[in-house]
């Protein structure tokens, strides 16, 4: 999963990003209401951690264009308004939670998990395709009731392609999704961690089929 951090504090940017990465999420981070803006439009997420008190563009202003452009983008606010009123004014303009500072860090990566289980994966707690068992929470793989160990590039490519399972994903969406981690993959890079998933996926009754020229497909074994 690929988010961006909308937070003009340095300091708590790059712990949340560093405490998120560490998790298996790749993280873009905005320091400034113009920032988010230009991120959102250039590339695709599939959450929002919205500061309120951004400079140059207020948080309410950046969360109210997304809905008027009719955005589902899933949005978290995290700011020091704790009033009530704030809290109100910030669900009511389209934010999917508000959490205020100081707040947390597992309470944060708790009220993600339940937004992506929603939005992502229709409320299921865990996912089944083949012999293969996806843990939500945990992100832990099971294939026949054996754990099977992932890095954290395989783990976000194959939780992707799940996400999707039975459709074609675009390895430019696949490349895209990855984008912020420390070295971004080249399409070369993709293939070989397909090739890993493959290997290590060969007894769970699933499949990863290549669609030259387009993507992937994640499937059960006919």
């Amino acid at each position: 999963m690929r988010f961006l951090l909308a937070e003009d504090d340095d300091y708590l940017a790059r712990a949340l990003a560093q405490g998120l990465g560490s998790r298996g999420y790749a993280v873009d981070a905005a320091r400034s209401g113009k920032e988010a803006i230009q991120a959102l439009s250039d590339s695709e997420y599939d959450l929002l951690i919205l500061d309120l008190g951004l400079p140059e563009v207020d948080g309410s202003q950046i969360l109210r264009l997304l809905r008027e452009r009719g955005s589902t983008l899933p949005v978290i606010i995290i700011t020091a308004r704790d009033a009530v009123q704030d809290r109100i004014a910030g669900l009511d303009l389209g934010a999917n939670d508000y959490l205020t500072k100081p707040f947390d860090f597992g309470e944060l990566e708790a009220r993600i998990r339940a937004i992506l289980r929603k939005n992502v994966w229709g409320n299921r707690m865990e996912i089944h395709c083949g012999l293969l068992r996806f843990v939500l929470n945990t992100k832990e793989v099971f294939v026949g009731g054996e754990v099977c160990e992932f890095t954290p590039r395989e783990s976000a490519v194959l939780e992707m392609l799940l996400s999707r399972a039975g459709r074609l994903v675009p390895k430019k969406a696949l490349v895209e999704h990855l984008a912020s981690w420390e070295e971004a993959p080249s399409d070369n890079a993709m293939e070989i961690v397909i090739h890993r998933l493959r290997r290590k996926l060969c007894t769970a009754g699933v499949e990863i089929s290549t669609v030259r020229g387009f993507g992937y497909l994640l499937r059960e074994s006919q």
